[in-house]
């Protein structure tokens, strides 16, 4: 699929969490997502998580233990992930281009499909 569109859907996946839930993912991926774009290469991107440790910033954040937060975000990604693979199974592509084609009473260069979840 392509991954813009599983984006999309993991935003969708990310909105519909508990409040709670959803506040601690997008402070540890926003704060991953800054040091990626810092990072020059992975290993420099791997010694940024190591120095600025998210997790641990998000520890202190949410007041909570470490291992807490840890094991909250496992949790958190294992169920956006559980989602995710859900919604791809039963998403489907229906091509439109024959409608269209009739529609315009002409064959097209265009091609229109349709995106179902």
């Amino acid at each position: 699929m392509n991954q813009h569109l599983v984006e999309i859907l993991i935003k969708d996946i990310v909105a519909s969490l508990p409040m709670k839930q959803r506040q601690l993912y997008q402070f540890i991926i926003r704060l991953e997502d800054e040091l990626a774009q810092q990072a020059k290469t992975s290993d420099h991107f791997l010694s940024l998580l190591v120095e600025h440790a998210p997790h641990e910033q998000a520890s202190r954040y949410f007041n909570r233990s470490y291992g807490e937060t840890v094991k909250l975000m496992k949790e958190i990604e294992q169920e956006i992930d559980a989602k995710l693979q859900l919604k791809m199974k039963k998403s489907k592509w229906i091509d439109c281009t024959p409608i269209l084609s009739q529609k315009r009473e002409t064959t097209s260069k265009h091609s229109l499909f349709l995106f179902v979840i």
